[in-house]
């Protein structure tokens, strides 16, 4: 048991489980669909996103020893001793993902999960995340990807709502990521990666988090607008938008690393409730 919790972090299951309930809302969002196949999208989304999970570790294994925040990582602390296993595990996990969505669901849902993995582990990991501070921006497409998948799971075409909720993802993961970055700015320096604080003041980036959650805001509204949710999400978006506007003004104001990281956490507290108002406002 305790070796099995050694090399759990390499599948980011946190990350996994945000991802999958972004599947899940998706798939609400298109219209409801049978048990069996909703189960079908949860251990199919895991996979991939636990597949790119491992991937990421892979090919962040030489970054990892230098932050701290990653020092811990099984590959980084010596624990896996040959890190191709890991390569090969986030292959398996993504092909047998992939096998399932398309055999038990469709291919679209498959074409999704894949888009998102890729986005992550080659896109992101690979490509951006060392040379632009357009990394998370573009990385962010992953999440989107998910929500595509779970409405692609109950009306295997693209339909808007599912398409709207992308688009808020979209804007989410830089307003999230962002601030995050902050707090962990010096050990992104000591590695090379260029997020935005690294490149820019905290100030500054505080500014940039602030007119990207507006747009993240005014995104979360167009389902309503547009006649395909009620009031009850509505009102739900715009309280829970205007304090995670609050929180930003009060990041701009103090651009300390603690307001970043009440930043952070506003950033989940935001997406956890305007996901379950969708879910209230789609099947009550």
């Amino acid at each position: 048991m305790t070796d099995i919790k050694r090399f759990l972090p390499l599948f980011k299951l946190r990350i996994a489980v945000l991802i999958t309930f972004s599947a899940i809302v998706g798939s609400i969002a298109a219209g409801n669909i049978p048990f069996d196949k909703m189960i079908i999208l949860i251990v199919a989304t895991m996979m991939a996103s636990m597949g790119a999970a491992a991937l990421n570790h892979y090919f962040d294994r030489d970054i990892d020893i230098l932050m701290c925040r990653t020092s811990k990582r099984p590959i980084a602390t010596g624990a896996v001793k040959t890190p191709v296993l890991v390569l090969l595990a986030g292959i398996v996990l993504l092909i047998v993902s992939f096998l399932v969505s398309t055999l038990a669901l469709n291919y679209l849902v498959s074409l999704h999960l894949f888009l998102g993995a890729f986005v992550y582990a080659v896109i992101y990991t690979v490509w951006l995340k060392r040379r632009s501070w357009f990394n998370i921006i573009i990385g962010g497409l992953a999440g989107s990807f998910a929500v595509l998948a779970g409405g692609a799971s109950a009306a295997p075409f693209l339909c808007m709502p599912p398409i709207l909720l992308a688009v808020v993802m979209f804007f989410w993961t830089p307003s999230h990521f962002w601030s995050f970055a902050i707090v962990h700015k010096e050990e992104y320096r000591k590695a090379g990666v260029p997020m935005l604080p690294v490149l820019i003041s905290d100030k500054r980036t505080s500014v940039y988090i602030l007119i990207n959650t507006v747009f993240l805001v005014l995104s979360s509204l167009i389902p309503t607008m547009l006649g395909y949710l009620g009031l009850f999400y509505l009102v739900s978006a715009l309280g829970i938008g205007l304090f995670f506007i609050t929180r930003n003004i009060q990041l701009v104001a103090n651009p300390s690393k603690d307001m970043a990281w009440k930043n952070f956490k506003a950033s989940m507290v935001y997406l956890a409730v305007l996901f379950s108002a969708l879910i209230i406002d789609v099947l009550v």
